[in-house]
């Protein structure tokens, strides 16, 4: 993996861009990462016969988000947004498999 060009050190819009473009590439692949954890979590929820959604683990993966943004620098409240979709996303993706409604 090739090191991004801090934003200060980005002459122009075309250079800042590609640097963008770049980050959202390695998001991207550390979304997939994710979702292949989520199908593994799949698996083990129905090993032991738990449910999609196990509102206490929501509630701290949110926890653990808006403490990480915020000591990041980022916009806790954003964090939270984005997370929250991205697990109701990953728990009707577990639901269809575990055949839940």
């Amino acid at each position: 993996m090739t090191q991004l060009t801090p934003p200060q050190d980005c002459r122009d819009m075309d250079a800042l861009r590609a640097e963008i473009d770049a980050l959202d590439g390695r998001l991207i692949a550390l979304l997939t990462t994710r979702a292949e954890y989520i199908d593994r979590a799949i698996a083990l929820k129905q090993i032991n016969g738990w449910p999609a959604r196990i509102p206490e683990r929501v509630e701290d993966v949110v926890t653990k988000v808006r403490n990480t943004a915020g000591a990041g620098g980022l916009d806790p409240d954003l964090a939270e947004t984005l997370w929250r979709q991205l697990i109701d996303w990953s728990i009707a993706r577990e639901a269809r498999v575990i055949r839940e409604t």
